[in-house]
């Protein structure tokens, strides 16, 4: 599986032919735009950050787009969501919307998206995730999105072997890499990972250059 990331919470995990799009940013969003064919779109939230779809519909790919809680089956891939509540800035106010983090498994390798979120996953939560190979976690400020230090928490709580810090600012980044003992981790282009490859790994900090 390769990860490419592109600003905020927009990712493109591609396996062979494949390719998974997760919170392209919409024209209307704050972050890069970037214009590209996928298989399937996963939105965590209605918000112009985060629900760019028409960004991935390129060519003769148009993709199976996810928004919202429950079970997915898409090319042969399963994927669970489940919602919770975060407040955003919707302009200059401060809005509520539903966030859906989402479970699924490309490559043989168990991904947890947790999107916009901005509180603490319930016990039930965690019982849907059971494990992941590959987190995607937000690292925000108090009342936007998980700040730094609960971030690092529920990275550690969740036991993953790869950690993916997204959306996060100047702040917020140094306090996550500070408690997560990773100061020096140095950002990648890009992530080729295979499942053998991670098996050994517990917690490792990922960083990315946007594309």
């Amino acid at each position: 599986m390769i990860i490419t990331y592109f600003g905020r919470e927009h990712f493109k995990l591609t396996v062979g032919d494949l390719v998974v799009a997760v919170n392209p940013v919409s024209k209307e969003g704050r972050g890069k735009v970037a214009k590209y064919g996928a298989d399937i779109t996963l939105v965590t939230t209605n918000h112009p950050d985060y629900n760019g779809v028409e960004q991935t519909e390129h060519g003769e790919k148009v993709p199976f787009v996810v928004r919202g809680g429950g079970e997915f089956e898409v090319k042969d891939i399963f994927i669970k969501g489940f919602n919770t509540v975060t407040k955003l800035l919707d302009g200059k106010k401060e809005k509520e919307y539903q966030n859906t983090s989402y479970v699924l498994t490309l490559d043989g390798i168990r991904i947890t998206f947790l999107g916009a979120l901005s509180v603490m996953l319930a016990p039930e939560h965690k019982e849907i995730i059971d494990e992941t190979d590959v987190l995607f976690i937000p690292v925000g400020e108090d009342g936007f999105l998980l700040n730094a230090y609960d971030a690092h928490k529920l990275a550690v709580s969740l036991e993953s072997k790869l950690v993916i810090p997204m959306d996060y600012n100047e702040k917020s980044l140094p306090i996550f890499l500070k408690e997560s003992g990773a100061e020096k981790v140095e950002p990648v282009e890009k992530l080729t990972i295979k499942k053998k490859d991670i098996d050994s790994k517990l917690g490792e900090i990922i960083l990315f250059h946007e594309m």
